[in-house]
């Protein structure tokens, strides 16, 4: 829409107003919204962040219309089944969800392990992560993360009927002992006793990160039928309750209200692994977020921790859970009350010792490790398929 358009749209509605009311008013902005929205004749094609025609990519459209960037290993052999993107011989569809301010390349081990089994793995970066547009590490409900993974998973499973399907997730929580502080806050008075330092060290201080594992929890829970079982590596499944006590909580709504893009610290990558090369390799990509989260984002955390714990008792899907002991990034006590109190009859719990958040990027023996018991669980809940 051009200056001359504008300019007699915003007269028209002034007009209206007078003449008719706000009703009136408000249903021409509406209606000149929706008209702005649309792609000018010949205007560029929809890039990712890094610049990439998304029509040169593989992706997906959400319901917001944000294009989300997408990855499938297709495992090797005849075709049975076949698609635009993917072909698969048997198996298992696999969706992998990573975790917050991630994206998806990383998980190609994983992926390759289950396309070597003839499983179909598939995974999008979220929204406001790696390849996909949105802005970073920022949504207004988390909720948006589960709509758009169901999406990706009815597409697949639209392609493919008949397959079962999995979920891998993991994710990522910042304590205080894994936070540094990324910026200076002043010493503003809010009261006797009470300064906005001490509102925002507070806030600092809670968990800030989560992801691919609170995402496949909270996606089994709204489809418990659908999935044949779910992986989760160091999920989030609780907030740290030494980090997030009431006082904490009622601190980040309060900040929420007043400052709610008010960013905290950022995470201390030293804690992702034990092996030196994959903290390496994490601080030097692009596509990884490294900046602060936000206080707003904070406040979605909470609340997706606080409904998978009203969760718990009613969950009766299969699940493993994989989780380090030495754990700085997500509280291995979520994993341990989720195994004890979910209510389902197919679970496992196993814990490595001494190692740190990212299982798969841990020492090779935990990595290895982890890859075994993730492709090892699926393979024995495929349905069995008898020859003719």
């Amino acid at each position: 829409m051009n200056a001359a358009t504008t300019a007699s749209c915003l007269l028209v509605a002034g007009v209206g107003y007078y003449l008719y009311g706000s009703d009136v008013l408000m249903s021409l902005l509406r209606v000149f919204s929706a008209d702005s929205s649309m792609p000018e004749p010949g205007a560029a094609p929809r890039r990712s962040p890094q610049g990439v025609p998304y029509s040169d990519m593989q992706h997906l459209v959400n319901a917001d219309g944000l294009h989300l960037f997408c990855r499938y290993w297709e495992p090797a052999g005849p075709p049975s089944l076949s698609s635009k993107y993917c072909m698969v011989t048997s198996g298992a569809l696999v969706y992998i969800a990573h975790g917050a301010g991630e994206h998806c390349g990383p998980y190609d081990e994983i992926a390759q392990r289950l396309k070597e089994l003839s499983m179909l793995a598939f995974a999008h970066d979220h929204v406001g992560h790696g390849q996909s547009e949105g802005e970073r590490m920022n949504v207004k409900d988390f909720q948006v993360y589960i709509r758009d993974s169901l999406q990706h998973v009815d597409l697949m499973k639209s392609r493919h009927p008949g397959l079962p399907v999995f979920i891998v997730g993991h994710s990522m929580v910042w304590p205080c002992a894994a936070v540094r502080c990324s910026h200076t806050v002043h010493a503003v008075p809010w009261g006797p006793g009470f300064t906005f330092t001490s509102l925002s060290q507070s806030v600092e201080q809670l968990p800030q990160k989560s992801g691919g594992g609170a995402i496949s929890i909270l996606m089994a829970c709204e489809r418990p039928s659908e999935f044949s079982g779910v992986v989760l590596i160091a999920p989030m499944v609780q907030m740290n309750p030494d980090s997030a006590t009431p006082f904490k909580v009622f601190m980040a709504k309060v900040l929420n209200h007043m400052l709610p893009s008010l960013t905290l610290g950022t995470i201390d990558s030293k804690w992702v692994s034990r092996d030196m090369k994959q903290v390496e390799a994490y601080d030097a990509d692009e596509l990884n977020f490294h900046g602060g989260m936000r206080v707003s984002f904070a406040m979605q955390l909470m609340g997706a921790a606080a409904r998978i714990e009203r969760e718990i008792p009613s969950i009766s899907w299969p699940f493993l859970l994989l989780h380090g002991d030495t754990d700085k990034l997500c509280d291995i006590r979520g994993s341990k009350l989720m195994h004890e109190n979910a209510a389902s009859s197919d679970k496992k719990f196993k814990v490595f010792e001494g190692a740190y958040h990212a299982l798969h990027h841990d020492l090779p023996e935990v990595s290895e490790s982890t890859l075994k018991e993730v492709t090892g669980w699926i393979t024995d809940r495929i349905p069995a398929v008898t020859s003719p």
